[in-house]
């Protein structure tokens, strides 16, 4: 039934909580698993930067600066996939520069998944009234999502 499934991860404890039970239904399923870890890229920093003011051009330096943490985020994402793989599960990594939401959606679509697997983070007070990644997932997914309790 769950042939593809992707799952979003910032490195956290919390987030881990949720690989582990999309981790735990890719085996059972016998699917693959999509690590997605979204980061900021070259864009997303210079936007920052320029919105508050500190720069109007693009030093060489932020493009190094770019690469390295991509390079950093693909090799954690590989560490995590290594001890997947090791309990018998398929996985692939997808480090992708930009927002988690839209992140994930383009790898749900480029996947063709069958299901999100996604960590609640507690949606309450602000958070549930401004959104966040879980409901807006919920919202804009073409597929199932699975939201997994991952505590306070």
């Amino acid at each position: 039934m769950f042939k593809s499934i992707v799952v979003g991860t910032d490195g956290s404890e919390r987030a881990a909580r949720a690989v582990e039970q999309a981790a735990e239904l890719a085996k059972i399923c016998g699917g693959t698993l999509h690590l997605v870890r979204a980061y900021k890229g070259v864009e997303q920093t210079m936007a920052s930067a320029m919105a508050a003011g500190s720069m109007v051009a693009t030093p060489p330096e932020l493009g190094d600066v770019a690469k390295e943490e991509s390079d950093a985020i693909r090799a954690s994402l590989e560490q995590e996939a290594t001890a997947l793989r090791g309990r018998g599960v398929t996985v692939d990594v997808h480090p992708q520069p930009g927002s988690p939401v839209p992140v994930l959606l383009e790898v749900a679509a480029a996947v063709k998944a069958d299901v999100i697997v996604i960590g609640n983070r507690g949606m309450t007070g602000a958070k549930r009234i401004l959104g966040s990644v879980p409901n807006t997932l919920s919202h804009h997914a073409e597929c199932a999502v699975l939201i997994v309790p991952t505590g306070e």
